[in-house]
C-alpha cells in the first residue's frame, strides 16, 4: 500500500512591502496571489505604464518650448545639462544634442563628457524617462562609447527627477554638426560620412533673441518662423483668431500666419516668410507681435463671426507632429 505523502510546503511569496507587487516572468504566478499569471494580473499595468503616452513630456523643465524646438524644428543644436546632484566626479559635462551620429542615444566621449540625443525614436510613451535613462547610462559607460538603445519600465526616474530645474536652459543653434567631435577635421569611417550626411541635409536656422523659443529656417523657396508657445491650445487658437481677423497676424509685409503644428502638448504657430527675410530682420516685427498677442491672449469676450470663420481656417491648418 502506497504511503500517504506528507503535505509539501508551500513555496514561499515574494514579501509584500506596502503594497508593492514585485515584478516577475509575464508566465509566472501573479505575487500578489490572485492565480493569475502576472502578465494578466498587475503585469497589466505596468505594461500600460510604460507603453501610455505623456502628451506634454517636458511639462516642468525650463525651457519646455525650446525642448519641443530641438526635439522637432532644430536641426543642429545644442545645450548645457545641470543635474541636481551634481555630475560625477569622471564626467565634466553633460550637453543635450539635437542628433548624434548614426542617431546614437548618447555618446560617452574620449574625456569622459556625455551627449544626450534628442531626436531619437524612444521605447516608451514617455520621452523623459526614455531620456533620463539614457543619460543615467551614458554617465556610468566608459569613456569613448556610444549608449545602445534598450527598452524601459514605468518606474525610473524622468529628467524632471534629474535636472536641476532652477537652472536656465539655453539652446545654442550650430550651422552644422561639427559638435559631435572635438576635432571634426579628424573624423573618418562611418562617423565622417555620417557628418557630411547631416550636415548636407541641414536647413539653415536660427534662434530669435527678443522672444522665447521662436525659431528662424531658410529653405530654397521661402523662409519660415516657426515659434513654440506655452499657453493653452484653445486660448491660443482664439487669440490667434482675433489677431487674423484683424489683420494683425503677420510680422510684415508679405509675411502670412499659414498654419500651426502641434508638438508634444504645445502649439507652434508657423508664418511664411520672404526669401530675403533674415532672422534679424524677424527680431523686431516678432517682438511687436508678442505684445499683440498678449492683449488677445488677455481678452475673455467671446469670438465674433469673423473671428470664429479665423479661427476654423487656423484649426482646419494644423498638424500634428506628436
Amino acid at each position: 500500500m502506497a504511503k500517504k505523502r506528507r503535505p509539501q510546503p508551500k513555496a514561499s511569496q515574494p514579501q509584500l512591502i506596502d503594497g508593492e507587487i514585485p515584478v516577475v516572468g509575464a508566465r509566472e504566478p501573479c505575487p500578489c496571489g490572485s492565480g493569475r499569471r502576472y502578465k494578466a494580473c498587475h503585469g497589466r499595468a505596468a505594461a500600460q505604464a510604460v507603453t501610455e503616452l505623456v502628451q506634454r513630456p517636458f511639462e516642468g523643465l525650463p525651457g519646455e518650448c525650446d525642448w519641443v524646438a530641438l526635439r522637432e524644428l532644430v536641426p543642429a543644436a545644442t545645450a548645457p545639462l545641470t543635474l541636481k546632484d551634481g555630475l560625477p566626479e569622471d564626467v565634466p559635462s553633460a550637453t543635450l544634442a539635437t542628433v548624434l551620429p548614426m542617431a546614437w542615444p548618447a555618446l560617452r566621449r574620449d574625456d569622459g563628457s556625455v551627449l544626450l540625443g534628442l531626436q531619437n525614436d524612444t521605447s516608451s510613451g514617455d520621452i523623459s524617462r526614455d531620456l533620463a535613462d539614457v543619460l543615467l547610462r551614458a554617465m556610468s559607460d566608459k569613456p569613448g562609447n556610444p549608449v545602445a538603445a534598450e527598452r524601459t519600465t514605468g518606474e525610473g526616474p524622468r529628467l524632471q527627477d534629474l535636472l536641476d530645474t532652477s537652472a536656465p536652459f539655453t539652446p545654442e543653434v550650430h550651422s552644422g554638426f561639427e559638435f559631435w567631435l572635438s576635432d571634426a577635421e579628424s573624423a573618418t569611417g562611418e562617423v565622417a560620412a555620417s557628418l557630411e550626411r547631416a550636415n548636407s541635409a541641414a536647413l539653415p536656422t536660427s534662434r530669435l533673441t527678443g522672444v522665447e523659443a521662436a525659431y528662424w529656417c531658410e529653405t530654397p523657396e521661402k523662409n519660415h518662423l516657426r515659434w513654440v508657445m506655452p499657453h493653452p491650445e484653445d486660448q491660443l487658437l482664439n487669440a490667434l483668431a482675433r489677431l487674423q481677423a484683424a489683420g494683425a497676424s503677420s510680422l510684415g509685409e508679405d509675411t502670412r500666419l499659414v498654419g500651426s503644428f502641434r508638438a508634444h502638448g504645445l502649439m507652434v504657430p508657423v508664418w511664411d516668410l520672404p526669401s530675403g527675410m533674415t532672422a534679424d530682420a524677424c527680431e523686431r516685427p516678432a517682438t511687436a507681435f508678442a505684445e499683440r498677442l498678449g492683449e488677445a491672449l488677455a481678452s475673455s469676450a467671446p469670438l465674433n463671426s469673423e473671428e470664429r470663420r479665423a479661427r476654423s481656417g487656423l484649426t482646419n491648418r494644423q498638424i500634428t507632429l506628436s
